[in-house]
């Protein structure tokens, strides 16, 4: 079964593309965004997916891309097209090359214009295209750097992209609306730059006369994307808290190890966000506990103590969740939230004080 998710970076609507095959758990990620590495390693670990290859559709403008970080972090290989001009790659594509992941593959097409080295990925099926900025939603990427091109583009777009079945669906790189897939047949028909009767030179006038800004980050962009993402000091960013050993979620939160947390009570603060007769009653509470029942915690964040660690702990870890990224959201870093809150704690046969004993 083809496991499919779509990611977005808010910071610069980019869309990044996970497909993995079920049987094999072997995965790829397409257009990975350096900031979200934490994310996507925390689903691919989540999934149970083991990342073999990252794939960009081109040399980006306006987002670093974190492919050399997650090879350093996954082993996966790098892959680019062979026209990019990027070094540090460990494969380099070109037109109806093969990516497999598993039983499943992307087949590869040239879709330059955009930039030289734009590529658009098909999968094996034709059920599903991901075409970067070559094709958007309703639009197209611009052509006026990085070597764009409008007529190459408007070539590439009706030989690579709309020679695919009309119900082919689309997934582009970005989108700046809230719009996340379309279809072949839609963007054939409907799409204002490229759909329809236009002409190549219809086509080309239009975007030669688009006047855009550059994107914010091209100054940044674009020279480390030259080598695949690789920071100029060459060393792997290490942006893990250092004070437990914490695993991140694709949910945003790190987590602690409760039997860490029992060894180490007296380097932390672990902030109870039950109800009073919960923490009282029958599980118990954690020794040292600080009890703040989450409905007041907002009003009542002053009194956390901070100059440790703060772990957050309910009953099943729900409230306390809620609770960390209050926490966070007020400043406060360092924090962790105690998965499966006190249900696992006990069951654990970890120390408690009060509570009914089982």
């Amino acid at each position: 079964m083809l496991i499919f998710r779509q990611l977005f970076d808010q910071e610069s609507s980019t869309y990044t593309y996970l497909l993995g095959d079920s049987d094999t758990g072997a995965a790829v990620l397409i257009d990975p965004v350096f900031e979200q590495t934490r994310r996507d390693t925390a689903l691919l670990a989540e999934l149970g997916l083991k990342l073999t290859a990252v794939l960009d559709t081109h040399c980006h403008a306006d987002h670093v891309t974190s492919a050399w970080l997650l090879k350093q972090r996954t082993g996966a290989e790098i892959l680019v097209a062979a026209n990019s001009g990027v070094e540090g790659a460990d494969r380099y594509l070109r037109q109806g090359d093969h990516v497999q992941f598993g039983a499943r593959y992307l087949e590869v097409r040239e879709t330059p214009g955009h930039t030289n080295g734009c590529l658009s990925y098909v999968l094996d099926d034709e059920s599903m295209a991901f075409t970067g900025d070559a094709l958007l939603i309703r639009g197209c990427g611009r052509t006026d750097f990085q070597q764009g091109d409008a007529g190459r583009l408007y070539r590439s777009i009706h030989t690579q992209i709309f020679s695919l079945p009309d119900a082919t669906r689309l997934y582009p790189g970005h989108d700046y609306h809230g719009l996340t897939v379309t279809s072949v047949g839609e963007e054939k028909r409907y799409n204002p730059r490229c759909g329809g009767q236009i002409s190549e030179t219809d086509f080309a006038g239009y975007m030669n006369n688009l006047g855009l800004a550059h994107p914010k980050k091209i100054a940044i962009a674009v020279p480390a994307n030259l080598k695949c993402g690789r920071p100029d000091t060459g060393a792997v960013p290490d942006d893990t808290p250092d004070w437990a050993p914490l695993t991140y979620t694709f949910a945003g939160l790190w987590e602690i190890d409760p039997r860490w947390l029992e060894e180490h009570l007296e380097a932390v603060q672990v902030l109870d966000v039950r109800e009073p007769d919960e923490f009282e009653g029958p599980l118990g509470h954690i020794p040292g506990a600080q009890l703040i029942p989450l409905g007041t915690l907002s009003a009542r964040i002053a009194e956390v103590t901070t100059d440790k660690p703060v772990v957050t702990v309910c009953r099943a870890g729900g409230r306390s969740a809620q609770a960390a990224v209050l926490l966070q959201r007020a400043g406060i870093e360092r924090v962790a939230n105690l998965t499966g809150g006190m249900l696992r704690w006990r069951a654990g046969g970890h120390t408690v004080v009060g509570g009914v004993s089982g």
